[in-house]
């Protein structure tokens, strides 16, 4: 036992590197926490949500979004002016300036989340040249539901693997399902008060994302369960302390370096929609008829017949009942529709840094890594340096620069985990 033991502990000194915390990198909390990100300015092009989109400054000025006194991020979706009959409603959505590659951890805290009749939140990854590049679903919650949902959707030969090691219920394995994997592979979360209103009353939560060459896992933690390397506002986390994740995608039925490119991370809040204003998806938690189980159902048909034009206003433009009670009018139904948000972390492996757009070739982004002094060394509660900037236009590079630098210490990773699974293996045989 003796031998084994020490034979074990060389075989682990050999890749002992791999076992160093992840460190922080980036830290969107308090004052600054709007430092960093691009405020997509338009409609839901995406999917489908009947909201309009604010530019920063649109967004600020209509109290949309703003650190609170106790310094937390608040984004919302406006719940105090009068929408009229066929307009949608203002919202929120927000995309990092950088791009994350593989060898990164994901933390988002949060103390109340977005829900009601309609309402459509998520924190998210998307990859770069997105849909192609891969994308994390984190948390995604719809309605009134009591938990959220995690998903990865990537192109067509990503699958989850049968009977993985995961707390949640898997509800699809094919991650390219769907018209552009529109459905993707997706783990219900099973643990209680993971979204809705029981998540906000219960001091909410955090969620980590583990994008790495082994897999892609995702843990949730009410307010009482937090790691304490989390819960400290320690500058460095180790993913292998926090036991079973609710999610995990690993890499052996999905080669992470091939279906996911280096991800930027979106915050936002959408109404009705692909997902929320499908019958069968608002009748389970709001009620209505779950007949027709496709369309959805908040939102009216467009006009589509000249004919219209000598009908009544309602009678050209049909609306459901889910639309007219929840979007238009005066937007008492989104008291409840708004994040606060403690703060969005990133944590990087040895030698793994995060990247910004520098132009397009053709229909690719071109990424190179980020320069600017961003890298937070704070707590939890505050953030330090200054916060990327750009806008991702113009310029040239190499998409390959500040990618490969990381690589050996992920394969190192990859060493560690086997080396641990053989002596554990080892020693079970010798006893």
């Amino acid at each position: 036992m003796r031998h084994s033991t020490t034979l074990c502990s060389l075989l682990m000194a050999a890749v002992s590197p791999a076992l160093a915390q992840y460190s922080l990198i980036r830290n969107y909390s308090g004052p600054n926490f709007f430092e960093g990100w691009d405020f997509l300015d338009g409609f839901d092009n995406t999917t489908n949500g009947d909201v309009n989109y604010l530019s920063q400054a649109n967004a600020t000025a209509d109290n949309l979004v703003f650190v609170n006194n106790a310094g937390n991020a608040i984004i919302k979706v406006d719940n105090t002016s009068f929408v009229p009959f066929n307009f949608k409603r203002n919202s929120v959505k927000i995309i990092s300036h950088d791009y994350f590659p593989i060898g990164s951890v994901f933390l988002f805290d949060a103390l109340h989340l977005p829900f009601g009749c309609s309402v459509w939140p998520s924190f998210w990854t998307m990859g770069q040249n997105w849909p192609h590049g891969g994308e994390i679903d984190i948390m995604e919650g719809v309605n009134r539901a009591t938990s959220d949902q995690m998903t990865l959707h990537a192109n067509p030969g990503c699958v989850q693997a049968p009977n993985p090691v995961q707390l949640g219920k898997t509800a699809g394995a094919d991650c390219s399902a769907g018209v552009n994997s529109s459905n993707g592979c997706t783990v219900l979360e099973t643990q209680p008060n993971s979204y809705g209103e029981g998540f906000n009353d219960n001091g909410g939560g955090v969620w980590a994302a583990q994008f790495d060459v082994l897999g892609i896992f995702v843990w949730f933690w009410n307010r009482s369960t937090i790691p304490a390397d989390v819960s400290s506002g320690s500058n460095t986390v180790n993913p292998s302390t926090w036991g079973t994740p609710s999610a995990a995608w690993p890499s052996s039925s999905c080669n992470i370096s091939e279906f996911f490119a280096p991800q930027q991370l979106v915050i936002d809040i959408t109404l009705c929609g692909d997902f929320a204003g499908q019958p069968n998806v608002y009748q389970q938690t709001c009620g209505g008829s779950p007949a027709n189980t496709t369309a959805n159902t908040c939102v009216r048909p467009l006009m589509t017949s000249f004919s219209a034009c000598c009908m009544t206003h309602e009678q050209a433009f049909p609306a459901s009942k889910q639309y007219i009670e929840n979007v238009i009018n005066n937007g008492t139904a989104y008291a409840d529709a708004f994040f606060e948000i403690r703060f969005v972390q990133v944590f990087a492996a040895s030698g793994s840094t995060p990247l910004v757009a520098d132009g397009v070739s053709g229909s690719s982004t071109i990424l190179v890594t980020d320069t600017s002094s961003g890298t937070a060394t704070g707590s939890a509660g505050s953030s330090t340096g200054t916060s990327p900037s750009g806008n991702g236009n113009g310029g040239s590079g190499s998409k390959e620069n500040g990618v490969g630098t990381g690589e050996m210490a992920r394969v190192r990773a990859g060493l560690a985990m086997w080396g641990a699974t053989l002596c554990a293996a080892f020693i079970w045989v010798l006893l």
